[in-house]
């Protein structure tokens, strides 16, 4: 199941405040708005699930989350969760009061819950200020509809408790005489009022792409944090798959969940939990088409869409959402995101996420498709790729393995963000070591490296290891590969682009990478197409694209030795990439 859920060191399901909150949910709220309006909400076991992770403790009764990421496909009720999680925390035992002996109870409205040994116990928000933040002035949102309906409709639990403590409800929001509210915002208010939240809602934050909505997002983070130490204070982020390049909330979310999975992040307080699905191809490719193939696709269709939907296809059609795919007004990567909640391709894109995802040698595996692959091993044969800089970007050693065109890094260093970044400059002594480690474990044939900004390096690896290779960079050069020459990099940009386009090479899945090679955008250029950043001052890197790229075209020199023309003529110094 395609499926990433990133949890903290610590996390137990069983120490968790989530059992207590999925039987307040299940027993004092109703659906909102929709097909199922004002029927008791049942959570399945995947959003039972969820909502026990939201609410995980550490041994001393501390929220191990300050935030937690949903990302679901259309239809999926996200939304509703959102605000069953609000009503919780306005209304609910929603923060920690010690863990019982065995037998404690908790009454609300006249129901009691039983504390199991060991359970931790709950007990309500002091002046809880939940936030809901909309996309648009004016718009309430799903969220605050459901809450709105829980709290007015006379045959809900809750509108009885509503009553009882004169709770003020309205369109604008909902006020407690004893302190506390929760409030639907937008960007235009957020940042007027507040500043005391307990807990924030951002709802489908693929759409916030505009600046006034980051800067909501940004300053509501801001005032949670302020209140966190005496309440306990998280906000909980919804979202269907983001467009790349938009710098949506969303897309800066899963990326700092790349850095989560790469190391790059000392602690990890965000709970990540993506779900998506996986199909090569959305339309038949089989040519000419028989009924055993239409068969086939439309199991396979069948196949990704019970992946991205786990246990939301309870209330979704399964033959409507794939007939959706054959909707020849839809675009496929509108599928893709909305249906499937994947991630698609900007239309610059160098080389697809489809085709980059395909040739992962996990997913190979998984599929049964990896043929006889083993890991890269001492003693193989391989060629290296090296290109970086000296700070404020990125730096990247790619190595190729010659059997079979496997791509693995061996080392890659990113400028921070933020202010762990200022200043920063690549450890020049680590790469070096890297690099002599690399010819002490593989049978190194080939070395391909970008000089500028490393030619002292250069030259020293030249000197030291140029005789031991069988293929060189061109004319003298043994490892000196001069990117800025357009046509001949735009070559080998070209070889690899196909390489990954006919499945004739795989890679290691290496986060990292993977998001430099994604991040690539076409450049067209006189001496040919080749790679650099979506603009000039992008902070989105690419070096380990480039340096891939110098691997693999190391490696198709070293079997076609003795047929490639010579690689030093003289020609037009374009620049390629804009650093």
């Amino acid at each position: 199941m395609p499926r990433r859920l990133l949890t903290a060191d610590g996390h137990d399901r069983h120490r968790s405040l989530g059992w207590l909150a999925t039987w307040w949910i299940e027993t004092f709220c109703v659906h909102g708005p929709g097909a199922v309006i004002g029927q008791p909400v049942r959570l399945t076991d995947e959003y039972t699930g969820f909502i026990v992770d939201c609410y995980a403790l550490d041994a001393r009764g501390r929220r191990l989350y300050d935030s937690a990421f949903f990302s679901r496909p259309k239809g999926c009720n996200k939304s509703g969760l959102a605000a069953d999680l609000v009503m919780f925390e306005a209304f609910g035992p929603a923060r920690f009061a010690g863990f019982a002996v065995g037998g404690e109870t908790y009454e609300f409205m006249g129901r009691t819950y039983t504390y199991a040994p060991g359970e931790p116990m709950g007990k309500a928000v002091v002046s809880p200020d939940v936030r809901i933040l909309a996309t648009e002035e004016e718009q309430a949102g799903n969220v605050y509809a459901a809450v709105y309906l829980n709290l007015t409709e006379e045959t809900a639990p809750l509108f009885r408790y509503a009553q009882a403590y004169g709770l003020t409800v309205n369109k604008k929001g909902v006020l407690m005489p004893s302190g506390g509210s929760v409030r639907p915002s937008t960007s235009g208010s957020a940042s007027k009022d507040g500043g005391n939240e307990t807990f924030a809602v951002f709802d489908e934050t693929h759409l916030y792409v505009k600046p006034e909505l980051r800067e909501m997002f940004s300053t509501l983070v801001r005032n949670l944090e302020k209140r966190r130490g005496s309440t306990g204070t998280w906000y909980l982020e919804t979202t269907t798959m983001y467009r790349p390049g938009q710098d949506s909330i969303a897309e800066q979310t899963y990326n700092a969940a790349d850095l989560i999975e790469e190391g790059r992040l000392l602690v990890n307080r965000q709970l990540f939990d993506h779900r998506w699905g996986e199909i090569k191809s959305l339309r038949d490719p089989i040519v000419p088409s028989t009924e055993e193939s239409r068969r086939w696709h439309i199991e396979n269709l069948q196949h990704a869409f019970r992946e991205a939907y786990g246990d939301a296809l309870e209330w979704n059609d399964l033959e409507s959402l794939v007939n959706g795919v054959f909707n020849p007004m839809r675009k496929e990567s509108d599928t893709r995101r909305y249906f499937l909640n994947a991630l698609t391709s900007s239309t610059d894109s160098w080389v697809p996420i489809e085709a980059w995802s395909e040739r992962n040698i996990i997913t190979l595996i998984r599929s049964g498709e990896a043929g006889d692959f083993l890991p890269p091993a001492p003693g193989d044969m391989v060629t290296l790729g090296f290109d970086g800089a000296r700070s404020n970007d990125a730096t990247a050693l790619v190595a190729c393995r010659v059997s079979d065109h496997h791509l693995f890094p061996l080392l890659i260093r990113e400028q921070p963000d933020g202010p762990e970044g200022e200043n920063w400059t690549v450890d020049r002594e680590e790469f070096d070591a890297e690099v002599r480690r690399a010819f002490e474990r593989f049978n190194v044939v080939g070395f391909y490296a970008d000089p500028p900004y490393w030619q002292e390096y250069v030259n020293a690896w030249e000197r030291d290891f140029g005789d031991e290779l069988l293929v060189h960079a061109g004319g003298k050069e043994s490892i000196r590969f001069w990117t800025k020459h357009t046509t001949r990099i735009a070559q080998a940009l070209e070889l690899l682009q196909t390489a990954i386009a006919d499945g004739t090479m795989t890679h290691a899945g290496h986060k990292a990478m993977t998001r430099h090679f994604l991040n690539a955008r076409v450049w067209r250029r006189t001496g040919g197409d080749v790679i650099g950043k979506e603009t000039k001052n992008s902070v989105r890197k690419i070096d380990a694209a480039m340096a891939a790229t110098l691997a693999f075209q190391a490696a198709a020199d070293y079997e076609n030795r003795g047929k490639q023309p010579p690689a030093d003529e003289p020609e037009t110094a374009v620049p390629v990439r804009i650093r």
